[in-house]
């Protein structure tokens, strides 16, 4: 009979942190053991140096149950007041069909995929992706887009580093913007144009008539949602050898002549009101569209078309070589992300509606605003707008008492414009809502009538849309837009193209450096709360006291967690938090008379988005060397920091090391690089690997960016969405970015923005806060310190198999560990990329191939994969050696092996004759566990070269498919 147990004892509070963790206390000794440490604490000592480690442990609070978090949060989130909103400046309440809400935003085989590196355990969201290219080269009228960017506004500065790129107006220097863009686009465009160097004009649109400029942002409708003749300043742009972007809307494009036929070069906008939710601000997907001749120097992920090795059409992400990780500090941009779950939110929308469907949803958003139109002008109110599409704004002395009214009745209008209130209309409002506005507008006992304005309207053929600029072309004609418009379509569609992805609701994703660990369900069912999921991000503040409360106590913990004193959640990427981070040491210079320090000491083995970043912010990039060991050379870093001392800025370094080690000295390279009066930027990628045990704050770092989509839970989204805060100490604390439109109290007005709304994407905050309140401070340690003994354990497991490229102090690796497949193939011709592609036929995604060396997989298992997986993992590995051997010795030769020929397919298994010199069991089913879960590629190897040489980035023909 087992012993008697008090309450507190049965109300387990531990139970997630069980459940995070993948394996359980005996499986712990059991790895412990065959590396040959005592306990966790025993492999932290052996692991991280002594003079950065800490034992105190962090005041987050206890670890709490899931229904107690939720319950907490739920609490929170009640302190919304979510009104309705016409606030819109680029974001709209919208209907997210629910279908796609269950199936795609709430489904773990969509939103815990990585990005697409592997295209052939990837063809379901790379061909939603192309749906998402087609319909945007669609509704712009442009020849080719991007699978998605960050969010509107610096979508926009992209444009302008674009126009720089590709304009042969070479003597100019200028970027002209439109004023009337919305005001948030114009500060992260002016904030990216001082770091380059441009000159930045802002007038009304007419005024580029006088100009020589290397670049113009207009926008089309503009931020007061007039629809403006902008064809003759096109032309001249044109006519000057300069580049125009024009920032629209996919829902107005429905109805209006496309910014392709009006000549622009170049049209980005946000994806949002196709189904995606506010969500305060994000995450949303940007698009970015141009003409075809412009295509190598689009910025961002592009999804080509190519075939397999047997000659099937395959769909791959085009142009890897412009990666900007890869071009380092020759790169153009430092996006290395996208918003690629949204972005197939968006597409399925689009599919779901087809042309017809978006036709009827926007001419019912455009009568709605005639209805309102039409009742103003009836009573004499003064419209600003010669013309519109879903945006008013109108005169008024009664300012004061109307957003009174509003308010009254929850609802929020466009009042930032003196003497103006605007409203914005959209797919939710209906005709109760225009009565509801009149109401408000002229108090109640108005006398205007819905009905009887609609039938003026009808009668008269009155439209907000000139004559001139309606849309006559065709959009959307592609079968995938016309054939999925039940739910049973739907459903089959979405679920069909889900089973072409491999995503950790199969099995472990191994990818180092991007911690793909467990997103649970509790951490991401707040997300879609309608609290979370609708509010507005210009909301007044006092309305999103819940945000405002998750997000200082969010700001708190990640304080605590990283040891710094500051943080900006304002980043909605790494590459962002990186940027943003870059700026802040930039303007703490220029504030103390140091703005000629604009060196970047970066390490030879940092990340590829470092030196891209480095360039981005300004700075001359100084590459310094790392030793046999894969640690920085101090002897370089001293030379090379002496050297530039009168003009050093900062060093960028990640720690652990992006060789998969805890560095002894880096200490001493953070005293090496303030002695010199420069900043020390870490590169927060290997979070997962401090948490609980060191910190940047406490190593001696000013400024780190947080990838929350990695250490902090949420999910990769099969390519985005991402959130990339930054801590800062206290001196930098002053240069974080603030917002245009709503002010950040305790910072500088004159701060710009580096992201379209204040708070970055903070509709995905909810994921990481939840993940740190279940976890508490004791889970939060114990994560990092089981994600270290698995890394360790399949290191020990696998260098009798393999080389174990780097190793720390006592043998030890961090989190991640590096397989050296180099003398493999010096004695085989078995090449890094055959293992990846073969782990596919083993269930596996393959580790990160060659990064950050050529020619290696960097495996990073995380703290949530079970001890059984790790082992299955470790086995395939072994097994894919024991290939290797049979190529080396001659059983199989090199033009003809199970590693070359990979990935095998379930055509291969069903082909009438196999003339292979293995067999199709061997092929497909390696393993039993293979045989028992098999996860079948749905194409063989795919071309690069030649997905790359004949460049198709729309959707083929069903009849290409059949061929």
């Amino acid at each position: 009979m087992s012993e008697p147990v008090s309450l507190s004892q049965l109300e387990n509070r531990d139970d997630f942190i069980q459940r995070h963790i993948g394996p359980d206390a005996a499986e712990q000794q059991h790895m412990l053991a065959t590396i040959g440490a005592t306990s966790l604490d025993d492999l932290i000592k052996q692991t991280v140096p002594e003079n950065i480690l800490i034992n105190e442990q962090m005041a987050l609070g206890e670890a709490q149950s899931e229904v107690e978090v939720l319950s907490w949060l739920k609490q929170i989130a009640s302190q919304n007041q979510v009104n309705k909103s016409y606030i819109g400046l680029g974001y709209y309440p919208t209907h997210t069909p629910n279908v796609i809400l269950r199936n795609v935003l709430e489904n773990p085989g969509w939103y815990t995929a990585y990005t697409p590196y592997q295209p052939e355990v990837a063809q379901g969201r790379l061909e939603s992706l192309l749906n998402y290219q087609q319909m945007v080269i669609d509704l712009t009228g442009l020849e080719i887009a991007n699978a998605s960017l960050l969010d509107e506004g610096t979508a926009a500065a992209e444009a302008m580093a674009f126009a720089k790129r590709t304009s042969k107006n070479k003597k100019s220097n200028l970027f002209f913007i439109a004023d009337d863009v919305h005001p948030q686009t114009i500060n992260v465009v002016v904030t990216r144009a001082e770091l380059f160097g441009f000159e930045v004009e802002i007038a009304p649109a007419d005024k580029v008539l006088e100009l020589d400029v290397f670049g113009a942002l207009f926008q089309y409708p503009n931020t007061y949602g007039d629809i403006n003749p902008i064809e003759k300043l096109i032309a001249h742009v044109a006519d000057s050898k300069g580049i125009t972007t024009v920032v629209t809307d996919l829902l107005a494009l429905t109805q209006l002549k496309t910014p392709g036929e009006l000549g622009a070069d170049v049209a980005v906008g946000s994806a949002q009101r196709f189904g995606v939710p506010m969500c305060y601000g994000g995450p949303h997907a940007a698009f970015f569209a141009t003409r075809d001749k412009l295509k190598r120097s689009l910025p961002g992920r592009i999804i080509g078309v190519s075939k397999d090795s047997k000659g099937k059409l395959a769909l791959r992400m085009a142009l890897q070589t412009r990666e900007q990780h890869i071009r380092r500090e020759k790169a153009n941009s430092n996006i290395c992300t996208a918003q690629v779950l949204l972005a197939n939110m968006a597409a399925f929308y689009a599919v779901y509606h087809g042309a017809k469907g978006l036709d009827t949803i926007a001419k019912r958003v455009e009568r709605l605003t005639s209805i309102f139109v039409e009742g103003l002008k009836h009573k004499g109110i003064e419209v600003k707008n010669k013309n519109y599409f879903d945006t008013v704004a109108f005169a008024t002395d009664s300012k004061t008492q109307i957003v009174a009214r509003a308010q009254q009745k929850q609802v929020n209008l466009r009042t930032d414009l003196e003497g103006v209130v605007a409203v914005s209309f959209d797919e939710t409002k209906t005709a109760n809502d225009v009565v509801e506005l009149f109401d408000i507008v002229f108090g109640e006992g108005h006398g205007l009538d819905v009905k009887a304005l609609d039938k003026v309207i009808t009668s008269q053929q009155t439209s907000g849309i000139p004559a001139e600029y309606k849309r006559t072309s065709e959009y959307l004609t592609h079968p995938v837009f016309n054939t999925h418009h039940s739910e049973t379509e739907m459903l089959r569609y979405i679920k069909s193209l889900e089973n072409k992805d491999l995503a950790l609701n199969h099995s472990m994703i191994s990818l180092g450096s991007c911690t793909m660990k467990l997103n649970a369900t509790a951490e991401m069912i707040p997300v879609t709360w309608p609290e979370f999921a609708n509010m507005h991000p210009f909301a007044p503040i006092e309305q999103a006291q819940g945000y405002q409360r998750m997000i200082r106590q969010l700001n708190d913990w990640l304080i605590e967690i990283t040891g710094y004193d500051a943080i900006s959640m304002q980043p909605n990427s790494g590459a962002q938090g990186e940027y943003a981070g870059l700026l802040a040491i930039r303007k703490y210079h220029e504030s103390r008379g140091d703005s000629h320090r604009n060196i970047c000491l970066i390490p030879s083995s940092a990340h590829g988005t470092n030196p891209a970043s480095a360039q981005m912010a300004g700075m001359k990039v100084v590459v310094t060397a790392c030793d046999a060991k894969g640690n920085v050379d101090l002897d370089d870093l001293r030379k090379k920091a002496a050297e530039v001392a009168d003009n050093l800025s900062c060093i960028m370094i990640t720690y652990p090391s992006t060789h998969g080690v805890y560095e002894q000295t880096i200490r001493e390279i953070c005293d090496i690089v303030h002695g010199h009066g420069g900043q020390v930027y870490m590169d927060g990628a290997n979070m997962n690997a401090q948490v609980g045990v060191t910190s940047p704050g406490f190593i001696g770092s000013d400024v780190s960016h947080l990838n929350l989509h990695k250490t902090f839970c949420i999910p990769h989204g099969g390519g985005g969405p991402g959130m990339g805060p930054i801590g800062v100490k206290s001196h930098l604390a002053p240069f974080l970015p603030n917002h245009p439109v709503v002010q950040i109290d305790e910072l500088d007005q004159a701060n710009g923005a580096v992201s379209a709304a204040p708070w970055g994407s903070a509709g995905i905050l909810p994921i990481s806060w939840v993940y740190i309140a279940l976890m508490g401070a004791q889970g939060l340690r114990k994560a990092t310190e089981v994600a270290i003994l698995s890394a360790n354990y399949i290191a020990k497991r696998l260098s009798e198999h393999y080389p174990i490229l780097y190793t720390g102090q006592n043998d030890r690796v961090a989190h991640e560990c590096i397989i050296d497949i180099r003398p493999l193939k010096a004695s085989s011709g078995v090449t890094e990329m055959d293992v990846a592609k073969r782990l596919m036929d083993y269930g596996f995604h393959a580790p990160t191939m060659s990064f950050p060396v050529a020619g290696t997989l960097m495996v990073e298992p995380t703290e949530s994969e079970p001890l059984c997986e790790v082992d299955r993992f470790i086995e395939a590995m072994i097994a894919i050696k024991n290939e290797i051997d049979q190529v080396e010795k001659g059983v199989w030769p090199l033009e003809d092996n199970p590693l070359g020929n990979a990935p095998h397919t379930m055509s291969d298994l069903s082909q009438a004759e196999w003339n292979h010199p293995y067999s199709r069991e061997l092929a497909v089913f390696p393993t039993e566990q293979a045989r028992n879960n098999k996860f079948w590629p749905t194409v063989n190897r795919i071309d690069d070269v030649y997905g790359d040489r004949n460049l198709i980035c729309s959707c083929p023909t069903t009849e290409s498919y059949a061929e």
